[in-house]
C-alpha cells in the first residue's frame, strides 16, 4: 500500500513537472518568439566582433558564455546563486505569510481597514532603498539585512493587490452565498479569497521583480556571497562580461519564478483555463 502511494506521488510529481515545462517552454520556443530571439542573439554575437559596437562596452555573446563557464568553475557561481535564492525565498515566504492575511482582513472589514490602511499607505510611500541605512544600523551587514530589504520590496505589492482584490469582490457572489447560509469565515475562504486569487498571483509576480531589485541593493552593501555581491565586484573592477553573466542569471531566475506562479494560477484557477 505504501509503495502504491509512493508510486502515485512520483507519477503526480512527474506529471506536474511535465505540465509546467510544456506550459512555460511552449511560448519560449514558439516560432514567433524564436524569430525575434535568434536575430537578437546573432546581433549580440556579431556586431561587437565586426566593430559596430565597442567590445569594451558590450562584449560578444561567446565572450559572455566563456566568462560564464569561468565563473562556474572558478568563482563558485552555483554557491552564490544558492545563497541569493535562499535569502530571497526566506523574504518571500515571510512577506506573503504576513501580507496576504493583512490584505484579506483590510478588504473584508471596513473597521480594520480604517485602523491600519492609512499606516500602510504612509509606510509604502517610503522607497525601499531608503531603508538601507536604518536596516544596516538595526540588523548589521549580513543575511538578516538582505532578507529584511527584500521583505520590504515584496510586502507592499502583495498587501495592496490582495486588499484591492478582496475589496472588489462582486456583492452578488456574497449575497448568493449568504442566501445559502454561508458564514463570514466561509465567505472569506470560498468567495473572497478565490475572487481575489488572480490579483494575489499578480502581486506575487510584482513581488518577485521588486524582491530581486532589493536583493541586488542589499547584497551590494555587504556580505561576501550572492549574485548581487558578484555583480558589485564586477562593477567595481569594470569586468563587463561578468556583469552581463550576473544580469542574465537574474533574468533567468525572475523568468523561472514568474513561470512557476503562472503555472500555479493555471492549475488552481481552473475557470481561467480557456483564456
Amino acid at each position: 500500500m505504501v509503495n502504491n502511494y509512493e508510486t502515485r506521488g512520483v507519477r503526480r510529481l512527474l506529471y506536474e513537472i511535465g505540465g509546467f515545462l510544456k506550459n512555460s517552454l511552449r511560448s519560449f520556443f514558439s516560432l514567433e518568439f524564436l524569430s525575434v530571439l535568434i536575430p537578437l542573439l546573432l546581433a549580440w554575437e556579431f556586431l561587437p566582433r565586426w566593430g559596430v559596437i565597442p567590445t569594451s562596452l558590450i562584449p560578444s555573446l561567446s565572450t559572455v558564455a566563456e566568462r560564464f563557464w569561468f565563473m562556474l568553475w572558478n568563482r563558485q557561481l552555483i554557491l552564490h546563486i544558492l545563497y541569493s535564492l535562499g535569502r530571497f525565498f526566506a523574504a518571500f515566504t515571510i512577506a506573503v505569510a504576513l501580507a496576504v492575511p493583512i490584505g484579506l482582513l483590510m478588504g473584508w472589514n471596513q473597521k480594520i481597514r480604517a485602523f491600519v490602511l492609512p499606516l500602510w499607505q504612509m509606510l509604502s510611500a517610503i522607497p525601499p532603498p531608503a531603508w538601507v541605512p536604518m536596516t544596516i544600523i538595526f540588523f548589521g551587514i549580513g543575511s538578516r539585512m538582505h532578507i529584511f530589504l527584500m521583505f520590504l520590496g515584496i510586502f507592499y505589492p502583495v498587501l495592496f493587490n490582495t486588499y484591492q482584490g478582496i475589496k472588489d469582490t462582486d456583492p452578488r457572489y456574497l449575497a448568493s452565498a449568504r442566501v445559502f447560509g454561508a458564514s463570514e469565515f466561509t465567505l472569506i475562504r470560498k468567495v473572497y479569497f478565490w475572487h481575489a486569487f488572480g490579483s494575489i498571483i499578480m502581486s506575487f509576480k510584482t513581488g518577485v521583480a521588486m524582491g530581486l531589485v532589493m536583493l541586488l541593493i542589499g547584497e551590494s552593501y555587504g556580505g561576501r556571497m550572492g549574485i548581487g555581491y558578484l555583480l558589485g565586484q564586477a562593477k567595481d573592477y569594470f569586468v563587463i562580461p561578468e556583469m552581463m553573466v550576473c544580469m542574465v542569471i537574474l533574468g533567468w531566475i525572475g523568468w523561472f519564478l514568474i513561470e512557476v506562479l503562472k503555472y500555479i494560477e493555471l492549475r488552481l484557477a481552473v475557470w481561467k483555463g480557456g483564456r
